[in-house]
């Protein structure tokens, strides 16, 4: 479905649900470099529950248009718009990678339009090493390579897929590659400049859900826990076997996950 958000065109999936005003909403938020596609399983799945779906594509990602914006704030601010425009008054907010962040800064700065919160693989700080940095602001390809291979369980590394003939790091290359030039590289420094999410974490009042997978060499399960610890109602669900990749690594495991909370 598309609307227009601060004069350009935006982007979201209903998960081929119709929108009641009267039911419930969950916003997805996806993470750097990718697009709303990342959500297709709890999208159709919370759609079928009677729930508003809005997958979005934020600024410059997928088919919504406008410059990527370059700051985690920046994101939430532009949600809360998305928000409006929709006539949404609250909704939970599930985000994954930089989307947790850009969920947190939304649940501390927003909380009367955040009902709950569910950050996947999200770590405050988000920091980047400079060698991804550097290749995703010269639009080299090493910077999916690097990012691809560290999102990764050891297990995905082997196949990992479900589904004869596909496999998941080739489908995690593949989705990073669809990014417009300088996307992954604005999306990466925003995570990388956001440095308030110690303290926005001890702001949500919002009842909270952190997932976590145990090999994830993006966001570390240590640094999760610590982001859980902050928040006051918080529960924490742990992935085995699973990378930063989760909801392609595990899908099954993160919507039961998603289901208990919104």
């Amino acid at each position: 479905m598309y609307v227009s958000v601060a004069g350009h065109t935006a982007f979201f999936s209903t998960g081929s649900g119709q929108h009641v005003a009267e039911n419930e909403t969950v916003l997805f938020v996806h993470g750097a470099g990718f697009d709303h596609t990342v959500w297709t399983l709890p999208a159709r799945y919370f759609a079928r529950q009677g729930r508003n779906v809005i997958a979005v594509d934020l600024p410059g990602h997928g088919l919504s248009g406008g410059e990527a914006l370059t700051s985690i704030e920046a994101m939430a601010d532009w949600l809360c718009l998305l928000l409006d425009e929709l006539d949404v008054r609250q909704t939970s907010v599930v985000g994954h990678s930089m989307g947790s962040l850009v969920a947190l800064n939304c649940a501390a700065k927003y909380p009367d339009r955040v009902r709950n919160l569910a950050l996947l693989g999200t770590s405050t700080p988000m920091p980047v090493s400079d060698p991804l940095l550097d290749a995703a602001r010269a639009n080299q390809h090493e910077a999916i390579d690097m990012a691809n291979t560290w999102s990764h369980s050891s297990f995905a590394h082997q196949g990992g897929n479900e589904n004869p003939g596909l496999t998941l790091t080739l489908s995690g290359q593949r989705l990073l590659e669809r990014a417009g030039p300088g996307v992954y590289f604005a999306d990466l420094n925003a995570c990388n400049d956001f440095i308030d999410g110690d303290m926005l974490a001890t702001q949500v009042k919002a009842e909270t859900l952190v997932i976590l997978g145990l090999e994830d060499r993006m966001t570390k399960a240590s640094a999760g826990r610590s982001v859980a610890a902050a928040i006051s109602d918080t529960r924490v669900v742990e992935l085995d076997a699973c990378g930063h990749s989760m909801l392609s690594e595990q899908p099954n495991a993160v919507l039961d996950a998603l289901a208990a909370l919104v």
